[in-house]
Protein backbone atom coordinates (compact mmCIF):
# COMPACT_ATOMS: atom_id res chain seq x y z
CA UNK A 1 0.00 0.00 0.00
CA UNK A 2 1.65 3.61 -1.02
CA UNK A 3 2.09 6.13 1.49
CA UNK A 4 -0.80 8.15 2.58
CA UNK A 5 -0.71 11.93 0.51
CA UNK A 6 0.81 9.69 -2.60
CA UNK A 7 -0.99 10.71 -6.05
CA UNK A 8 -2.85 7.64 -5.51
CA UNK A 9 -5.58 7.93 -3.17
CA UNK A 10 -5.36 4.89 -0.97
CA UNK A 11 -9.59 3.67 -1.27
CA UNK A 12 -11.00 1.55 1.34
CA UNK A 13 -14.95 0.58 -0.55
CA UNK A 14 -17.85 -1.20 1.13
CA UNK A 15 -21.04 -1.79 0.37
CA UNK A 16 -24.13 -3.52 2.67
CA UNK A 17 -27.43 -2.80 0.46
CA UNK A 18 -28.15 -6.46 -0.29
CA UNK A 19 -27.50 -9.45 1.58
CA UNK A 20 -23.72 -9.38 1.54
CA UNK A 21 -20.95 -7.96 2.57
CA UNK A 22 -19.04 -6.43 -0.02
CA UNK A 23 -15.69 -4.74 0.64
CA UNK A 24 -12.10 -3.66 -1.52
CA UNK A 25 -9.23 -1.21 -1.23
CA UNK A 26 -7.64 0.22 -3.42
CA UNK A 27 -4.24 1.97 -4.83
CA UNK A 28 -4.74 3.02 -8.17
CA UNK A 29 -5.26 -1.00 -8.50
CA UNK A 30 -7.45 -2.91 -6.67
CA UNK A 31 -5.33 -4.79 -3.62
CA UNK A 32 -7.72 -6.55 -1.69
CA UNK A 33 -11.54 -7.21 -2.35
CA UNK A 34 -14.26 -9.68 -1.21
CA UNK A 35 -17.75 -10.17 -1.48
CA UNK A 36 -19.65 -12.46 1.19
CA UNK A 37 -23.31 -13.37 1.42
CA UNK A 38 -24.63 -12.20 4.42
CA UNK A 39 -28.10 -11.62 5.30
CA UNK A 40 -28.18 -10.98 8.75
CA UNK A 41 -25.68 -9.50 11.57
CA UNK A 42 -24.26 -6.75 8.46
CA UNK A 43 -23.79 -4.18 11.63
CA UNK A 44 -21.49 -6.49 13.65
CA UNK A 45 -19.50 -7.92 11.21
CA UNK A 46 -18.90 -5.25 9.30
CA UNK A 47 -15.77 -3.37 11.13
CA UNK A 48 -13.86 -7.05 11.24
CA UNK A 49 -14.44 -7.22 7.95
CA UNK A 50 -13.23 -4.37 6.64
CA UNK A 51 -9.93 -4.53 8.66
CA UNK A 52 -9.49 -8.00 7.37
CA UNK A 53 -8.97 -6.27 3.73
CA UNK A 54 -6.96 -3.48 5.06
CA UNK A 55 -4.76 -6.23 6.35
CA UNK A 56 -5.15 -7.94 3.12
CA UNK A 57 -3.50 -4.98 1.23
CA UNK A 58 -1.12 -4.22 4.03
CA UNK A 59 -2.00 -1.13 5.46
CA UNK A 60 -3.98 0.18 8.17
CA UNK A 61 -7.47 2.76 9.20
CA UNK A 62 -4.15 6.01 9.17
CA UNK A 63 -3.07 5.37 5.73
CA UNK A 64 -6.45 5.52 4.16
CA UNK A 65 -7.07 8.81 2.22
CA UNK A 66 -11.13 8.23 1.41
CA UNK A 67 -13.43 6.28 2.11
CA UNK A 68 -15.90 5.05 -1.11
CA UNK A 69 -19.32 3.62 0.26
CA UNK A 70 -22.65 1.79 -1.69
CA UNK A 71 -25.56 4.30 -1.05
CA UNK A 72 -28.14 2.02 -2.73
CA UNK A 73 -31.45 1.41 -3.89
CA UNK A 74 -31.57 -1.63 -1.71
CA UNK A 75 -32.61 -3.03 1.23
CA UNK A 76 -33.12 0.14 3.63
CA UNK A 77 -31.35 -1.33 6.95
CA UNK A 78 -28.06 -2.16 5.10
CA UNK A 79 -27.73 0.77 3.80
CA UNK A 80 -28.16 2.75 6.71
CA UNK A 81 -25.17 0.47 8.35
CA UNK A 82 -23.17 1.04 5.43
CA UNK A 83 -23.62 5.30 5.65
CA UNK A 84 -23.39 5.59 9.29
CA UNK A 85 -20.48 3.03 9.21
CA UNK A 86 -18.29 5.46 6.11
CA UNK A 87 -19.46 8.40 7.37
CA UNK A 88 -18.66 7.62 11.35
CA UNK A 89 -15.08 6.04 9.75
CA UNK A 90 -14.44 9.56 7.93
CA UNK A 91 -14.98 11.50 11.02
CA UNK A 92 -12.63 9.71 12.99
CA UNK A 93 -9.82 9.94 10.58
CA UNK A 94 -10.08 12.92 8.89
CA UNK A 95 -10.82 11.90 4.85
CA UNK A 96 -13.63 12.68 2.77
CA UNK A 97 -16.22 10.17 2.41
CA UNK A 98 -18.19 9.58 -0.91
CA UNK A 99 -21.54 7.69 -1.80
CA UNK A 100 -21.69 6.11 -5.12
CA UNK A 101 -25.16 4.80 -6.36
CA UNK A 102 -25.27 0.60 -6.84
CA UNK A 103 -26.24 1.67 -10.58
CA UNK A 104 -22.74 2.40 -10.97
CA UNK A 105 -21.68 -0.89 -10.45
CA UNK A 106 -23.93 -2.19 -13.39
CA UNK A 107 -21.32 0.54 -15.18
CA UNK A 108 -18.31 -1.43 -17.45
CA UNK A 109 -15.47 -1.55 -15.69
CA UNK A 110 -12.99 -0.72 -18.65
CA UNK A 111 -15.18 2.43 -19.46
CA UNK A 112 -17.33 3.24 -16.70
CA UNK A 113 -17.15 7.05 -18.37
CA UNK A 114 -16.85 6.48 -21.67
CA UNK A 115 -21.05 4.80 -22.04
CA UNK A 116 -23.34 6.88 -24.05
CA UNK A 117 -27.26 6.91 -22.94
CA UNK A 118 -28.27 4.47 -21.17
CA UNK A 119 -30.87 3.12 -19.02
CA UNK A 120 -29.31 0.80 -15.86
CA UNK A 121 -31.79 -1.41 -14.55
CA UNK A 122 -31.19 -2.82 -10.95
CA UNK A 123 -33.77 -5.63 -9.26
CA UNK A 124 -36.30 -4.18 -6.63
CA UNK A 125 -39.19 -5.85 -4.67
CA UNK A 126 -42.00 -7.84 -6.09
CA UNK A 127 -40.38 -7.81 -9.40
CA UNK A 128 -40.14 -4.28 -9.77
CA UNK A 129 -36.81 -2.94 -11.36
CA UNK A 130 -35.20 0.36 -9.77
CA UNK A 131 -34.01 2.44 -13.19
CA UNK A 132 -32.04 5.31 -13.77
CA UNK A 133 -31.02 7.23 -17.12
CA UNK A 134 -27.17 7.64 -17.20
CA UNK A 135 -25.38 9.37 -19.96
CA UNK A 136 -21.23 8.88 -19.72
CA UNK A 137 -21.37 7.69 -16.31
CA UNK A 138 -23.64 10.28 -14.63
CA UNK A 139 -26.88 10.19 -13.61
CA UNK A 140 -29.56 12.56 -15.97
CA UNK A 141 -32.76 11.88 -13.71
CA UNK A 142 -33.85 10.94 -10.70
CA UNK A 143 -34.25 7.02 -10.37
CA UNK A 144 -37.49 5.06 -10.29
CA UNK A 145 -39.23 2.23 -9.58
CA UNK A 146 -40.94 0.96 -12.31
CA UNK A 147 -43.02 -2.35 -13.79
CA UNK A 148 -40.34 -3.82 -15.95
CA UNK A 149 -43.20 -5.26 -18.65
CA UNK A 150 -44.80 -1.46 -18.13
CA UNK A 151 -42.16 1.46 -18.44
CA UNK A 152 -43.37 4.50 -18.58
CA UNK A 153 -42.68 6.83 -21.92
CA UNK A 154 -40.89 9.24 -20.00
CA UNK A 155 -37.74 6.39 -20.11
CA UNK A 156 -37.35 6.75 -23.58
CA UNK A 157 -33.69 7.70 -24.60
CA UNK A 158 -32.43 8.98 -27.94
CA UNK A 159 -31.30 6.79 -30.83
CA UNK A 160 -29.37 3.79 -30.09
CA UNK A 161 -30.39 4.04 -26.12
CA UNK A 162 -29.21 0.95 -24.41
CA UNK A 163 -30.69 -0.43 -21.23
CA UNK A 164 -28.45 -2.84 -19.24
CA UNK A 165 -29.18 -4.75 -15.89
CA UNK A 166 -32.13 -6.39 -14.61
CA UNK A 167 -34.98 -7.76 -16.97
CA UNK A 168 -33.00 -5.20 -19.82
CA UNK A 169 -34.54 -6.77 -22.52
CA UNK A 170 -38.32 -5.89 -21.07
CA UNK A 171 -37.47 -2.38 -20.13
CA UNK A 172 -35.88 -1.93 -23.82
CA UNK A 173 -38.69 -3.52 -25.68
CA UNK A 174 -41.02 -0.94 -25.60
CA UNK A 175 -38.62 1.79 -27.12
CA UNK A 176 -36.89 -0.58 -29.73
CA UNK A 177 -33.54 -0.19 -27.65
CA UNK A 178 -30.83 -2.52 -27.57
CA UNK A 179 -30.26 -4.38 -23.99
CA UNK A 180 -27.65 -6.56 -21.89
CA UNK A 181 -28.96 -8.36 -18.93
CA UNK A 182 -26.00 -8.07 -16.52
CA UNK A 183 -25.99 -7.67 -12.69
CA UNK A 184 -23.55 -5.87 -10.02
CA UNK A 185 -19.94 -7.81 -9.94
CA UNK A 186 -17.13 -6.60 -8.03
CA UNK A 187 -19.57 -4.30 -6.63
CA UNK A 188 -16.89 -2.45 -4.03
CA UNK A 189 -14.35 -2.03 -6.65
CA UNK A 190 -16.58 -0.61 -8.66
CA UNK A 191 -17.30 2.23 -5.83
CA UNK A 192 -13.62 2.48 -4.86
CA UNK A 193 -12.72 2.77 -9.38
CA UNK A 194 -15.78 5.67 -9.42
CA UNK A 195 -15.02 7.20 -6.01
CA UNK A 196 -11.62 7.30 -7.09
CA UNK A 197 -12.32 9.28 -10.61
CA UNK A 198 -14.73 11.40 -8.55
CA UNK A 199 -11.69 12.69 -6.28
CA UNK A 200 -8.94 13.36 -8.46
CA UNK A 201 -11.53 15.53 -10.53
CA UNK A 202 -13.22 17.55 -7.63
CA UNK A 203 -11.89 19.76 -4.92
CA UNK A 204 -12.02 17.98 -1.31
CA UNK A 205 -14.60 20.52 -0.27
CA UNK A 206 -17.13 19.70 -2.74
CA UNK A 207 -17.81 16.59 -1.12
CA UNK A 208 -21.43 15.82 0.34
CA UNK A 209 -21.43 13.42 3.12
CA UNK A 210 -23.04 10.22 1.84
CA UNK A 211 -26.66 9.61 2.04
CA UNK A 212 -28.69 6.71 1.36
CA UNK A 213 -30.71 6.34 -1.54
CA UNK A 214 -34.25 5.76 -1.14
CA UNK A 215 -36.22 5.42 -4.11
CA UNK A 216 -39.49 3.72 -2.78
CA UNK A 217 -41.19 4.93 0.55
CA UNK A 218 -40.13 2.49 3.71
CA UNK A 219 -41.59 -0.66 4.55
CA UNK A 220 -42.47 0.21 7.75
CA UNK A 221 -43.86 3.69 8.37
CA UNK A 222 -44.34 5.29 11.82
CA UNK A 223 -47.41 4.86 14.03
CA UNK A 224 -50.24 7.19 13.40
CA UNK A 225 -51.66 6.55 16.83
CA UNK A 226 -50.73 9.34 19.35
CA UNK A 227 -47.87 8.70 21.50
CA UNK A 228 -47.86 8.62 25.19
CA UNK A 229 -48.95 11.62 27.26
CA UNK A 230 -45.57 12.48 29.59
CA UNK A 231 -46.42 13.31 33.30
CA UNK A 232 -44.25 15.68 34.85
Amino acid sequence: MQSKGGFDPNILAFDTSGPHLSAAVMSDVVLSEHEVDLARGQAEALVPFLEARLSEAGGTWEDLDLIAVGIGPGNFTGIRISVSTARGLALALGIPAIGVSMFNALLDWDGPLAQPAQILSLPAPRGQAYVQHYRYGEPQSPPLMIDPLAPPARLELPANMKVRGFRAEDIARPFGATSEDAEPSRIAAHLARIADIRYRDANEANFARPAPLYVRPADAAPSKDPGPKILS
